[in-house]
C-alpha cells in the first residue's frame, strides 16, 4: 500500500516561499507518477504540478508555472514542491497524490494515492 505524508506548510507574508515535502512509503518513486494539487476552500481540487518518477518529465498548471518548482529525491523517496512568489490566492490545503500509471497529467481522477495535505496561508 503506498502512503503519502505531506510536510512543509505554513503561513508566509506575499512573495515569500516554502519547500513542502512528501515522503512515499510503499514503492519506489522511480515507479510512480507523482503530484501535488491544492484545494482552496470552496473550490475544487486543482493539479499544480506533476512530476514522471522514471524520466523526470513535469507538467505545471498555468497559474503557478516558472514560481513553483516540482523536484524528487530518489534516496529518500521523496517528491518536493518549492513555491516561490507566493500570492494569497496561493493559499489552500496542498495534497501529494500518486499513481503507479504515469499519465504525467494534472487530472486529479488520475491518482490513487494521497496524501493528508499540508495548509499553505499566504497573506497580503
Amino acid at each position: 500500500q503506498v502512503q503519502l505524508v505531506e510536510s512543509g506548510g505554513g503561513s508566509v507574508q506575499a512573495e515569500g516561499s516554502l519547500r513542502l515535502s512528501c515522503r512515499i512509503t510503499g514503492d519506489d518513486i522511480r515507479n510512480l507518477c507523482m503530484g501535488w494539487f491544492r484545494q482552496a476552500p470552496g473550490k475544487e481540487r486543482e493539479g499544480v504540478a506533476v512530476v514522471d518518477g522514471r524520466y523526470g518529465y513535469t507538467t505545471y498548471g498555468d497559474s503557478v508555472r516558472g514560481r513553483f518548482t516540482i523536484s524528487q529525491d530518489n534516496a529518500k523517496n521523496t517528491v518536493y514542491l518549492q513555491v516561490n512568489g507566493l500570492k494569497p490566492d496561493d493559499t489552500a490545503v496542498y495534497y501529494c497524490a500518486a499513481d503507479p500509471i504515469r499519465f504525467n497529467s494534472l487530472s486529479k481522477d488520475n491518482f490513487r494515492y494521497w496524501g493528508q495535505g499540508t495548509q499553505v496561508t499566504v497573506s497580503s
